[in-house]
């Protein structure tokens, strides 16, 4: 007997650089998803990724995209500046949303939205691709199962390019963020006691690096490193790692750059996320966000907890403590 399958969403995104183009071609490759728009404010990036998607409509105006192209949902991955705007948008015009974090530049403006987002988030889901990583999932069952966790350990370096190539991006709110939502997620949302920060910065004053600490009463400790330190001979995207410790029990995950080395005439780092996006399939962590993000628009499943509105105002909370923290030790320096 033939069983009906559901109706693809049709869902738009809007900002196409590296990531709203990565969320475009795996939307394009789902079949629990139809593309049906693209938006960038200049015509040059649009035009580029209509030549790899050809026949999916594009704009360059927010207002034309949501009343021409038939979506339902949006993925907003514009610059960071511009999330709050295009999400008061596309909620007012009654839009799904899956927002790229962070929410906005500071916590006062992340919640200037709270009036326009249901009290269970249904729509205004977070975009979080580690809470989707296979080995994270993994290490979510495996705490779960195996008790209380008493230390949690997390590095995420980034080439030292990333700093004339992105001036004033600080890696506390650029890579560390990802991190501290993991955090949240293993910890099922408790709010940490204590608040640590320092920055190192550069002879011209730019932060490479910011280490943090957050901790519990109840007893978990949590260690944080970001960093745009690592030289061109390491891979692309330098390297992830995160250790978790509990009472007779730890785990390791080294979730990028993904277990595949190439040697030439120089080493390669072919997959450094988990994310495919190949004309057989789209597969790895974003695949598995943007497919929950469809049944989280068909009401078959609740926004999974780190991806709600709400836990995004916690973390942005945490990052503005620990840059708060960081300032205070520059201050009193």
């Amino acid at each position: 007997m033939n069983q009906k399958l559901p109706s693809p969403v049709p869902i738009g995104v809007i900002g196409l650089g590296r990531f709203g183009r990565l969320h475009a071609l795996t939307l394009a490759r789902l079949a629990e998803a139809r593309l049906v728009g693209l938006v960038a404010r200049r015509p040059d990036p649009l035009a580029a990724l209509q030549q790899e998607l050809p026949g999916v409509p594009g704009w360059t105006n927010l207002e034309s995209a949501i009343r021409e192209s038939g979506a339902v949902a949006w993925v907003v991955a514009c610059s960071t500046s511009q999330h709050v705007a295009v999400t008061r948008t596309l909620l007012e015009a009654d839009k799904s949303v899956l927002l790229e974090k962070p929410v906005a530049d500071s916590l006062a403006d992340a919640r200037s939205i709270l009036p326009l987002v249901r009290p269970d988030s249904s729509n205004l889901m977070l975009g979080h691709i580690v809470l989707f990583n296979s080995e994270f999932r993994q290490l979510r069952d495996e705490a779960a199962q195996r008790g209380a966790i008493s230390f949690i350990d997390c590095v995420r370096h980034r080439p030292a390019s990333i700093i004339a190539q992105f001036p004033g991006e600080n890696p506390l709110h650029a890579t560390m963020v990802h991190d501290l939502y993991a955090v949240q997620a293993l910890l099922e949302r408790a709010e940490p006691d204590d608040f640590i920060a320092r920055f190192h910065r550069t002879p011209q004053g730019a932060v490479d690096l910011a280490v943090a600490q957050l901790s519990w009463r109840s007893g978990p400790v949590a260690s944080f490193a970001a960093s745009y330190l690592t030289p061109p001979g390491m891979p692309p995207r330098g390297f992830d790692r995160m250790e978790v410790f509990g009472e007779g029990w730890a785990a390791r995950i080294s979730p990028n750059p993904r277990p595949i080395e190439v040697w030439s005439d120089a080493a390669a780092w072919p997959l450094p996320l988990e994310i495919r996006t190949d004309s057989g399939g789209a597969t790895g962590m974003l695949a598995e966000e943007l497919r929950c993000f469809t049944r989280v628009v068909r009401g078959l499943e609740a926004v999974p907890m780190g991806a709600t509105y709400g836990d995004a105002l916690q973390v942005q909370e945490w990052m503005e403590r620990l840059a708060a923290s960081a300032s205070r030790i520059v201050d009193s320096g």
